[in-house]
């Protein structure tokens, strides 16, 4: 038997299984925004991040054309998004990513409480070009938003294909103990959540 095996045994093992350690019902109102949008793009700008409106994955393509100019290496998971210039599946070593100037991936649905998006892929073969990117660009569905967290975890489901799946709000950032805090410290130093 494995270690993973093993502690996972002993997990299921300690897991109570009588009726005194039932969850309790949870019936709390949560807060609620009269616009959702406008709450995501307040949210996520104080994270450091941008929430942008367009209309198809072909206006996607002028505004990264004209946004991100400077971006030489770009990769996208989005289906119908003719802007790689370099071929996720080329490689199977997540370390030659590190030259990635501009990734772009598929959001499920956005927080507004707090600007996250939940990202789910099930062909996530490299789950490090979320955070090796300078720049990230997360491609969210219109009207796919939700108020809070509380809203979120009933939406989260898994297949039997997905494998992995976080949510993401804003760029990387870290405050330490002088409490000064610093965007983009460890992962994509942009955020840019495109609803089309």
């Amino acid at each position: 038997m494995s270690s993973r095996e093993a502690i996972l045994k002993a997990i299921k093992e300690a897991k109570p299984h009588n009726s005194e350690s039932a969850l309790p019902e949870v019936n709390i109102l949560h807060t609620t925004y009269d616009d959702l949008d406008a709450k995501f793009a307040t949210t996520l700008a104080g994270v450091g991040g941008n929430a942008v409106h367009l209309d198809s994955l072909s206006a996607v393509e002028g505004y990264i054309k004209e946004h991100y100019k400077e971006a030489k290496v770009i990769v996208s998971t989005v289906e119908g998004l003719h802007v790689n210039t370099k071929e996720l599946g080329a490689t199977d070593d997540p370390h030659t990513l590190k030259d990635v100037d501009l990734a772009i991936i598929k959001g499920e649905f956005a927080v507004a409480e707090n600007g996250a998006v939940w990202i789910k892929e099930a062909d996530a073969r490299h789950r490090a070009l979320y955070f090796i990117t300078q720049k990230l660009m997360i491609i969210v569905p219109k009207e796919q938003i939700v108020h809070s967290m509380h809203e979120a975890y009933t939406r989260i489901s898994f297949g039997d294909k997905d494998i992995f799946g976080l949510f993401i709000s804003g760029p990387s950032k870290t405050a330490d103990i002088e409490q000064s805090l610093v965007i983009g410290a460890h992962g994509a130093t942009e955020a840019c959540v495109v609803f089309i």
